[in-house]
């Protein structure tokens, strides 16, 4: 059963071991955890539905509840707290395209505001309704789960765009295939969902990002179905696909998704090593990538992200021993942990290993062999639940990620962790980063930051607020997008206009003229109406 106010299966979770906690107690000080309002006692707090009957619409509360909110921070502490303003007037279970059609139709007709949902992951407030004097209808698209085609030949699968992460791999192996496409989120988020945020998964480096896999599909409109047919390239004019990618359900509801897939790799092998320093480890992967050496991904943690994790870790006198070896080797105070994946054929496998050895042997790389690579990818979709975890000992996490050139990284990465550890004068922030995705251009940065509650759940969403603006304002200031892979949400909407400028702004308001001049798609997502 899934957790109604947090993320992922009840019966799943990840422990903080003892050292753990103390650790956080020592670098963010004491907290009281706050107390969360029961399902039942969130129940009373939803108003009757404003909706028609309709045979594909469910006004039951639960699932009202269920579909209120998405991921991020801010949502969390609206359902742990009680706090949630506005729910949907109901949800609906469309089970193919006809459905969608006949639910656009619907709202239509019946001036009824439509938003998608597809694993209910946003963490930038993709599916929260706002507040209006027109009824609010989620529409979840879960019952839409299948492989409908592969194409063998062409090495094109046509999902529907409800079927999340494990059932696309799970269909796609069974025939020998993989798409490869590996967010954080990939337990519960869907095939649309990564189209509709432009998502990227763990692996890009090899398989590439959603973009890239995206070959075609099927939107849903006011207007009818549009139809991108599947080409290997085309000059034939602007790329349509580009309508439904980062679209955020603003053109309409997609229904089907074409993406390019491959065979199943013969290898797969997760690698982790220390660096030194940061600039040792970071500049090793420009090198790596712009010499285009064949890897599935690489992530590198800067010090302060390194110690965190070996803290967090657990396992003392293990960690104590590693310590003593890399500081033996010279990867000392200032280490940082490299994962890097090797993916492809036996031949493959064995030559990137051979390229990349003067280059790790160049920045003074220690290796660690392939266990805790193993323990990487064991538990690489497993850290969500962290959350819980530290929830339960007072504190809160959150991320936030961006993308810039190499020759700004350093600085915008600097910027970002300040604007993070000045802005609360009264309360310790403890941020980190890491590099996730890399490109011969330039980089993603991941950004974790923790800080402790406060004496309720008010001022600790405060907190937050602050905190998500001081970095938002500092990223789009200093030459960082908006979003490398969460999309843009209602959450990044304010900031969007620094990045597209006021001609692109224009452009993206006559395309949500165009396909819904009622304002009844997901209104105030990616774009601030």
């Amino acid at each position: 059963m899934r957790r109604w106010n947090g993320w992922g299966d009840e019966s799943k979770s990840m422990a903080l071991p003892t050292t753990a906690a103390q650790f956080l107690q020592q670098t963010l000080g004491k907290a009281t955890p706050l107390v969360d309002i029961s399902l039942a006692e969130m129940l009373k707090k939803v108003p009757e539905s404003r909706l028609p009957q309709h045979p594909l619409i469910s006004t039951d509360k639960e699932q009202r509840v269920r579909h209120a909110k998405g991921q991020s921070l801010a949502d969390w502490l609206a359902m742990r707290g009680g706090d949630v303003s506005v729910f949907p007037d109901g949800v609906a279970f469309p089970e193919n395209r006809q459905d969608i059609q006949t639910l656009l139709k619907f709202a239509q007709q019946q001036q009824i505001i439509l938003i998608p949902y597809g694993g209910g992951t946003s963490v930038a407030g993709h599916i929260n309704p706002k507040a209006s004097d027109k009824p609010i209808l989620t529409v979840d698209l879960s019952r839409m789960n299948q492989l409908i085609h592969l194409d063998k030949q062409s090495q094109i699968a046509t999902f529907e765009a409800g079927t999340p992460g494990p059932m696309v791999e799970a269909q796609l192996r069974a025939q020998g295939y993989t798409l490869g496409h590996f967010p954080q989120s990939f337990e519960l988020s869907t095939i649309g969902g990564w189209v509709a945020s432009r998502s990227s998964g763990q692996q890009s480096l090899r398989y590439g990002r959603i973009e890239q896999l995206f070959a075609g599909g099927s939107l849903e409109t006011f207007n009818g179905t549009l139809s991108l047919p599947t080409f290997p390239a085309s000059s034939a004019g602007p790329d349509l696909r580009e309508l439904l990618l980062g679209s955020e359900g603003r053109f309409g509801i997609i229904s089907e998704v074409k993406v390019r897939v491959t065979k199943l790799a013969e290898q797969e092998q997760f690698y982790v090593y220390f660096f030194p320093s940061w600039q040792q480890a970071s500049r090793f992967c420009q090198q790596a990538v712009q010499a285009r050496i064949p890897l599935s991904m690489l992530r590198v943690s800067n010090p302060l992200e390194t110690q965190t994790q070996l803290k967090l870790a657990g396992h003392a006198q293990q960690i104590a021993w590693l310590e003593r070896y890399l500081s033996w080797r010279g990867a000392k105070a200032q280490k940082c942990m490299l994962t890097l994946g090797i993916t492809g054929s036996a031949q493959q496998v064995s030559a990137s290993k051979k390229q990349l050895k003067p280059l790790l042997k160049q920045y003074r790389a220690v290796s660690t062999g392939t266990k805790l690579g193993k323990r990487w990818a064991e538990n690489r979709f497993k850290f969500p639940y962290l959350r819980e975890a530290l929830w339960q000992k007072g504190v809160v996490v959150d991320t936030l990620e961006t993308a810039t050139d190499w020759v700004n990284m350093d600085r915008l990465l600097t910027e970002v962790e300040n604007a993070l550890t000045q802005t609360l004068s009264t309360k310790k922030v403890h941020a980190f980063t890491h590099i996730s995705h890399v490109y011969g251009q330039g980089c993603s940065l991941y950004t974790t930051y923790l800080f402790t509650v406060d004496a309720n759940y008010q001022s600790t969403f405060e907190n937050w607020q602050r905190l998500k603006h001081a970095a938002s304002t500092c990223i789009v200031n200093h030459g960082g997008t908006i979003s490398h892979q969460h999309g843009v949400g209602k959450d990044h909407a304010p900031y969007l206009s620094v990045e597209k400028g006021e001609q692109g702004m224009q452009v993206l308001k006559a395309l949500c003229q165009h396909f819904d001049q009622q304002k009844l798609l997901n209104p105030s997502t990616l774009i601030d109406d």
